[in-house]
């Protein structure tokens, strides 16, 4: 049946639906109904279509080597000749298959389809990554294998294809940045760390730039011992060094010495406190029962027409009685109004965009899904 068309399919489900829509696979269809085909397992279907495939490329790749077909008449001119075939097991995405891998008689055959040593065909590399990716351990990985697929891969195995990640890691982290982000956003998440033989908790630095266009990115992750301004002056110019010049807000929390470590870097910038984490820190030492009672309180502060009325809302909350009660929370405003204050002169549609790390809170959140019962990640 010719199912070649003027547009080439673009993937092998389109195939499989072609076909199936054809009634090419009818016969199939009809085993598998019956239970006299199974479409998975050691002799399941697609991976017996999977050795098919293999074997064929390697025959054409032989075929291309030697410079004759299998059994021409011409092949006796020919110094080099098929020798038979070497058994040979390959992991791959559908469980392990057997291939008849076909030799020549000078040894001089190198297949490029599953090469020489190879024990492992691609696809199974890249779901052992995103498994990885996801959160599992490698024991996790190590029985998903074995329990879906059938693979047995050693632990040293699957720690080796993991690690290779690594490299792809330092290559992102070293990528060249765009000369101007109008906005970055700066936090940091503690994670829990396996360092040595201990796990220990530590601060991941987290730079996110949104660029002209809107777009969010993540423009690093940076792992130390703990958040401290004189590293986040290190972080800036290393983004500085990546090729960011300029930077029109950037906004970070409450920390002390960070909007001078920004501003060492991007000179003209405005740093942003995020009113998230103010807010946070302003309630800190409110007992629970005020604390909704505060925090609606604060709301008028944060969510005035200006600086200026900002002000006259700050300074009627700092002589009610919720202000008196608690004057940690308004010397925490207090000590912060400076860099506070400058998202008040943007419009109601900047504000949000600007005035809490909440892009970054998301991103943390996925983290530590990820991060919660898996120790045994490497610093990124």
């Amino acid at each position: 049946m010719d199912l070649v068309t003027d547009e080439e399919p673009r993937s092998g489900a389109e195939v499989a639906a072609q076909m199936a829509a054809s009634g090419a696979l009818d016969e199939i269809f009809s085993k598998i109904d019956a239970g006299e085909l199974d479409l998975t397992g050691a002799e399941g279907f697609i991976p017996g279509l999977v050795k098919a495939a293999l074997e064929r490329g390697l025959q054409a790749e032989l075929t291309g080597h030697l410079g004759y077909e299998k059994g021409a008449e011409e092949s006796s001119l020919f110094a080099n000749s098929r020798n038979g075939s070497t058994p040979k097991t390959v992991a791959t995405s559908v469980g392990d298959i057997e291939l008849n891998t076909p030799r020549d008689r000078e040894g001089s055959f190198t297949p490029r389809l599953v090469p020489k040593g190879s024990r492992r065909l691609g696809g199974l590399d890249e779901m052992i990554i995103s498994l990885y990716a996801g959160g599992m351990t490698i024991r996790d990985i190590e029985h998903h294998l074995r329990s879906t697929l059938g693979t047995e891969l050693s632990h040293e195995t699957i720690s080796k294809i993991t690690g290779e990640v690594l490299e792809e890691v330092l290559a992102w982290q070293r990528r060249p940045l765009e000369a101007l982000y109008p906005v970055i956003y700066l936090d940091a998440l503690v994670v829990k760390v396996r360092d040595g033989g201990h796990v220990r908790n530590k601060a991941a630095h987290i730079a996110v730039g949104v660029d002209i266009e809107g777009i969010k990115h993540v423009l690093g992750i940076w792992v130390q011992a703990s958040e401290g301004a004189k590293f986040w002056a290190s972080v800036c110019a290393e983004l500085a060094n990546r090729g960011v010049r300029d930077v029109l807000i950037v906004c970070c929390d409450g920390l002390t010495g960070f909007p001078e470590a920004i501003e060492a870097t991007w000179h003209n910038a405005t740093v942003q406190t995020c009113v998230v984490h103010l807010i946070r820190a302003a309630t800190r030492f409110v007992s629970y029962q005020h604390r909704k009672s505060v925090a609606a309180a604060l709301k008028p502060i944060y969510q005035a027409a200006d600086a200026e009325a900002a002000r006259i809302e700050f300074e009627a909350f700092k002589a009610s009685d919720l202000g008196q009660r608690y004057p940690n929370t308004v010397a925490t405003f207090e000590n912060a109004w400076e860099r506070f204050t400058p998202f008040l002169a943007f419009p109601p549609e900047l504000r949000r965009v600007i005035y809490t790390t909440n892009s970054i809170e998301s991103l943390n959140f996925q983290l530590r899904k990820m991060k919660r019962p898996r120790f045994d990640a490497a610093p990124v």
